[in-house]
Parts: structure tokens; sequence; C-alpha cells
């Protein structure tokens, strides 16, 4: 095994954890990459070796726990040390409480809180000279948002999850998260509403990529933060 250290990213192939990978591959770190059924993933595998480092593509369905487990089995064949796991793979789907089914509501959960909940015991096994755990969590784990029931539950769930995994994986492990506002467009937004949105921000304009970026970089670099969720929303949070 030399001496380069691992990041792995979920859910690196597109929007924002493409950014994150992109983030430690510029900082020299070697990346693994994970993508679900991505299209996306040889651009982002291209742009990562433009850093000089090396990028492993790693497919998984994170909801299925045999899936996460032979992620963990390429890890391990690797010659890297695992030193951050982002997880950042995560599902919003639109369903309105009155209406939502077990089947949407378990499917969400299962991406959004277990599978980091599962990687995050199996990357801490792998983190014994000390690493990084951040979890993507949402400002929207702050809001009432009754048409992403599942979503906002699992965020905030997410949010909770930090705390404890920070305190139970201390002092080698800082454990934090980022909860990002309106950074892209979605698609369960029409223009139109994107731009209504961003015009009751206070700031009155979406976070940039690269600000969202800074947020994990401060992160890797003060070792006197654990537990914490770093917001960056444009002042979402406050309306």
């Amino acid at each position: 095994m030399d001496g380069q250290p691992l990041a792995l990213v979920t859910g690196a192939a597109q929007r924002l954890g493409k950014t994150f990978a992109l983030t430690l591959a510029e900082r020299g770190y070697a990346i693994l990459l994970h993508h679900h059924n991505s299209l996306n993933e040889s651009s982002a595998v291209d742009e990562i070796h433009a850093f000089g480092v090396p990028a492993y593509l790693v497919q998984a369905d994170l909801t299925v726990e045999n899936d996460i487990l032979a992620l963990f089995s390429t890890l391990d064949s690797l010659p890297h040390h695992l030193k951050v796991l982002v997880n950042s793979a995560s599902v919003m789907q639109k369903t309105d409480i009155r209406a939502t089914s077990s089947t949407d509501w378990d499917a969400t959960i299962a991406l959004n809180l277990r599978a980091p909940f599962l990687l995050s015991q199996l990357a801490a096994q792998r983190m014994a000279e000390g690493g990084h755990i951040i979890n993507i969590t949402d400002v929207g784990a702050q809001k009432l948002w009754t048409g992403y029931p599942a979503y906002v539950v699992s965020k905030a769930a997410l949010d909770v999850l930090t705390r404890l995994l920070a305190k139970a994986y201390a002092p080698a492990i800082q454990v934090n998260a980022i909860a990002p506002g309106l950074v892209l467009p979605s698609d369960n937004f029409t223009p139109e509403e994107w731009e209504k949105l961003v015009k009751r921000l206070p700031l009155k304009r979406p976070a940039s990529l690269t600000e969202v970026a800074s947020a994990l970089r401060y992160l890797l670099e003060n070792s006197s933060v654990t537990g914490q969720t770093i917001i960056v929303d444009g002042g979402y949070s406050l309306i």
C-alpha cells in the first residue's frame, strides 16, 4: 500500500458529488468515485485524472447492503489508505405527505440515511490512523416541506447521525456535515419556480459550486471541528 490517501465519494459522477470529488483530487487524494447509473462517470474520471491522481470507478446500489459490502471489497484491493468519506449520494422525490407510499418512503430513507450509516461504519473500521467522514445534508432538514416528507426527515436524521458518529468516533475521526441550500436547479422545479426561490434568498443568489466546495476544504483543514453542520445556503435558513 502506498502513502497516497484515498477519498471515497458517493454519488460522485455529477452535480455536487462531482464537485467534492474534484476538490479532493485537487488536494492530492486518490478518488474512489461511486455512481449508481450515471451517464457522466467517464467525464468525472477524466477530470480527476487531470489533477494527476488516480481515479477508480465503482458502481453500486447503496440501498442494497451487499452492494455496499462489495464496494468496500473493491476499496480494500486498492493500494491506498482511506482517509475521507463523503456521503453525497441521495434522492429527492416529490410526493405529497398525504399520498407518500411506504415504498417511496423506504427507498428514500435507505439511500439518504441508512446508506451513510453503513458506509460510515465500514469506513471508520479502515481509518485507524484518523480521517474524515462528511455527510451532505440539506438546509431543508430545518424546513417543513410537505411535498418532500421522506427527504426532509432523512436529512434531519442525517444531521443527528452526524453528531452521534462524531461522538462515537472521536478523537481519531472527525465527522461533520455540509448543508447546501439552493445551488443547482433541480428537475423538480421549473425555471420560473427556481428563480422565484432564488429571489427569496437574503443574498439574492444561489451558492456557487466553489462556495460549497470551500466548506469541504475548511472541514479538512480544521482539526478542532467535529459534530458540526456547515450551512451554505445564501441565507435560506433565515426565511
